[in-house]
């Protein structure tokens, strides 16, 4: 396969945890890509010249040769269906019930849970910041996040399938919003949330966010 020319557009802090997401998801595929910062603060994102790259003027943005794409989880799983296995590193999982949940979980993370993304920003999770108790819509949000992962993670695994997947990180960052500011959280989603922070990918995000 010819070599693609590859850009991915994100937050000049690097806190956003979407683009984390498709980072980790180029760096797992090993596809070489160049970042390129956007002030949001300074809404450089709603300008002309970033709204003929992204038709809804966020991070991520993705670029690929001539073609242009925005919001992580569609990158993501466009990323595996256009650079898939074995030449290159899986993402998803390969089982079809199992690649279904996995994106069940990418999409319950970024429709839900507005308390605990308010009350406990990445600030949180990449600078060290910290919150005071959560409000009780936030102890509500945080109460129904930890009763929905009883099921898929009480048995102590480290990933949520047979093998790490991309839901894997998605899910290990909301974790910590929680775990990084000393919230109360069950033992087994601690360890898991501590166990996939360890990857070396994320740990590429992590340096990127501490510079």
């Amino acid at each position: 396969m010819s070599q693609q020319t590859i850009v991915l557009y994100t937050d000049a802090d690097f806190f956003s945890p979407y683009v984390m997401s498709v980072f980790v998801s180029l760096t797992e595929k090993a596809l070489p890509f160049t970042l390129n910062a956007v002030d949001l603060s300074a809404g450089e994102n709603l300008r002309e010249e970033f709204g003929k790259l992204s038709a809804t003027r966020r991070v991520p943005t993705l670029i690929i040769d001539d073609f242009r794409l925005s919001e992580s989880s569609a990158i993501s799983e466009y990323l595996e269906e256009r650079f898939p296995s074995p030449e290159y590193a899986r993402i998803y999982p390969q089982d079809r019930q199992e690649r279904a949940k996995a994106r069940e979980i990418q999409a319950w993370l970024r429709s839900d849970f507005m308390p605990i993304r308010a009350e406990r920003p990445t600030e949180v999770v990449f600078a060290g910041m910290r919150m005071p108790l959560l409000s009780d819509q936030g102890q509500q949000a945080a109460h129904k996040l930890m009763s929905g992962l009883e099921r898929l993670l009480s048995d102590g695994r480290k990933n949520l399938f047979s093998e790490w997947c991309i839901a894997d990180t998605d899910l290990a960052l909301m974790l910590n919003r929680l775990a990084l500011n000393g919230d109360a959280l069950p033992e087994y989603l601690r360890k898991y949330a501590s166990y996939q922070w360890q990857r070396p990918s994320v740990q590429q995000w992590r340096e990127l966010s501490q510079k």
